[in-house]
């Protein structure tokens, strides 16, 4: 038996079918949305959120999954925010979860 695949993209934001609508991620207060736009979408797009870009800083690249939560909440390097945590006076256990007040810390101060 034959089978035959047909994949067809659309615009998400005009809902429009598209050979040209590709993907496009954007973050906000750490949660990241991704779009298929067209370029005229796309276009839309960053000229309203263009202003805040060139307002803001950038600060990397976020990543999809469990990477993304990782980034968010200071990585998944827990060994060298014990060490920093350590150097800094704060109280911690060489094992176990790091708490939420000193990978926010870390964070903030890296």
């Amino acid at each position: 038996m034959a089978q035959r695949i047909i994949t067809i993209y659309t615009d998400d934001l005009t809902g429009e079918e598209s050979r040209d609508a590709t993907p496009h991620t954007i973050a906000v207060d750490g949660i990241a949305y991704e779009f298929d736009l067209t370029p005229d979408s796309y276009d839309q797009l960053m000229e309203a959120v263009g202003p805040f870009l060139k307002a803001g800083r950038r600060v990397g690249r976020i990543k999809s999954g469990a990477g993304a939560r990782k980034a968010q909440s200071g990585g998944g390097d827990t060994a060298k925010i014990r060490a920093w945590a350590k150097s800094k006076g704060y109280e911690i256990n060489d094992r176990g979860r790091v708490p939420a007040n000193i990978r926010k810390a870390y964070v903030d101060a890296n």
